[in-house]
């Protein structure tokens, strides 16, 4: 478990689209692995492979340590709802920088586990946030597309001038 260096925005890697995972060996376990301890140590509750550059559909989410780490391989989101909610979000790759976002409040997703068995799912609140999130991420959809042109410019600059 090791922990890996962590894509900053703007970086190109983060607007790519990730390819499914087909492998699912000791080599997937241990960027699984790796995954968890960047994100306790970015710190992070939900964290991609392409936040570290490595551009396979595999996302980990830990909420709380008590509720324990979630492990999703080729997640994709099969229907959302019409009711939304309104969270504040960010990102690893953008640490300090949040804004609400509106998102779809409940869910259902399908995704393999790090042995390959397939899995469907409903989530919905704080849950079905992170997940859409990240899945937008595997999408190549960075976070701060969900906003506003004035909101996401705001926050750029805000960005920029932290970064010197």
């Amino acid at each position: 478990m090791s922990i890996r260096p962590i894509l900053r925005y703007p970086h190109p890697g983060l607007k790519t689209v990730c390819a499914p995972v087909t492998a699912f060996d000791a080599s997937l376990a241990a960027l699984a692995d790796d995954l968890l301890a960047t994100m306790r140590a970015a710190p992070g509750v939900g964290i991609t492979a392409a936040h570290i550059g490595v551009f396979l559909r595999v996302m980990v989410l830990e909420l709380d340590r008590a509720d324990g780490v979630r492990l999703y391989v080729n997640p994709a989101i099969i229907w959302r709802s019409q009711e939304t909610m309104i969270h504040a979000e960010g990102s690893v790759s953008m640490p300090g920088v949040t804004d609400d976002v509106t998102r779809p409040q409940a869910i259902r997703f399908r995704y393999q586990d790090v042995d390959g068995r397939m899995h469907d799912e409903a989530a919905e609140d704080f849950l079905a946030v992170c997940i859409q999130h990240e899945v937008d991420q595997l999408d190549g959809i960075f976070w701060l597309q969900r906003l506003s042109r004035l909101k996401r410019d705001r926050l750029v600059k805000k960005w920029e001038k932290a970064q010197g």
